[in-house]
């Protein structure tokens, strides 16, 4: 890392993946000079912790981003859409982890442990993936380069989290009430959430899927570098609160037995093969949540294709989904001198 220090912009800095943003920043010693965070005008003012003690959330306008390096968005598309090229055009590099980026031709998707080259060609902005499409191809990427991966075939089952706090709180509200004979309100989702299981995330699309699961088929795509791979998901709400499961199924071009698979993953960086069905020893949410890593389990050979693969990934979606990865985009944009010193 350089021994240059930069200004730090975090916009949408009270939201739950903000919060979990300068957590990261701090625990991994970000190198920076200061750290703003930035919020509507009506969070203005608020007081968030930081390094011991606390830093007063400015208001985000126009004139933000005077005399800012680094720019970690997580506000939403509409936000995004209006100040992202704001602050590009302030001389200010952009992560952001909203959708509205992600699918531009001229906007790098990264995961650093896949495609951190895509940096090179940024113009100031870069998109940080979907959740969920970040922890799977952590995990695909190394299968990949030993053995091209030709088809994934993917199901989720996502924490409340990946909606936001009022989604978590609707899971505590439901719980409660149901518990105690109440019937469970639902404002957030369209179904009670509690005890159920919800195969609709994000709005359907004209080809019968969700825009979650276009997600992951178009992001894995752009991330992997590779048109051949073909993708398809079903992604599914689950009454979680942190941590996104993932059940995999891969088709390659050459054959891999699943102690060879088990071997390459516990090399990658950035996943913990978690794998012993014997003792009981595969990845849970439960274990997960508040870890870094992609916790892979469940390795076995499907054999009812040539060259198949089944496995279980499972990750903190708050944190390698979204804050994690937004800060390790910034920490190799300084390793790789991407960032314009002001």
């Amino acid at each position: 890392m350089s021994d240059v220090r930069f200004r730090v912009a975090v916009v949408g800095a009270t939201g739950a993946v903000g919060r979990e943003m300068l957590k990261t920043l701090e625990a991994r010693d970000f190198p920076a000079s200061e750290v703003v965070p930035m919020a509507s005008a009506r969070s203005a003012g608020m007081k968030l912790p930081y390094k011991g003690g606390e830093i007063q959330v400015q208001e985000l306008t126009e004139d933000s981003f005077e005399g800012f390096d680094l720019a970690l968005f997580s506000a939403g598309g509409s936000t995004s859409e209006k100040f992202a090229p704001i602050a590009a055009r302030a001389g200010c590099v952009v992560v952001d982890n909203s959708s509205a980026w992600r699918m531009d031709d001229d906007t790098p998707l990264v995961v650093p442990e896949v495609n951190p080259h895509d940096l090179d060609w940024h113009k100031g902005i870069i998109a940080n993936p979907n959740c969920s499409t970040i922890q799977m191809v952590v995990a695909l990427k190394p299968l990949h380069d030993e053995a091209t991966i030709k088809r994934v075939v993917v199901s989720t089952y996502q924490a409340v989290s990946g909606s936001g706090q009022k989604a978590m709180v609707e899971l505590e509200n439901q719980v409660r009430r149901l518990m105690s004979g109440q019937e469970a309100e639902s404002e957030v989702y369209p179904h009670q959430i509690a005890f159920n299981c919800l195969p609709h995330i994000d709005s359907f699309l004209e080809n019968e899927y969700t825009k979650e699961e276009m997600k992951m088929v178009n992001e894995t795509v752009k991330i992997m570098g590779d048109e051949s791979v073909k993708v398809t998901a079903t992604t599914v709400r689950v009454p979680v609160f942190f941590g996104h499961s993932e059940s995999v199924n891969i088709e390659t071009a050459k054959k891999l037995t699943s102690a060879q698979a088990r071997g390459i993953l516990a090399q990658a960086p950035g996943v913990t093969v978690f794998d012993n069905p014997s003792e009981n020893v595969y990845p849970m949410p439960v274990e997960c949540a508040g870890q870094d890593d992609v916790f892979v389990g469940r390795i076995r050979v499907d054999d009812t294709i040539e060259n198949g693969l089944n496995m279980w990934i499972v990750s903190d979606n708050i944190r390698k989904g979204a804050a994690l990865n937004t800060v390790q985009i910034a920490e190799t944009l300084i390793e790789r001198n991407l960032v314009r010193v002001l």
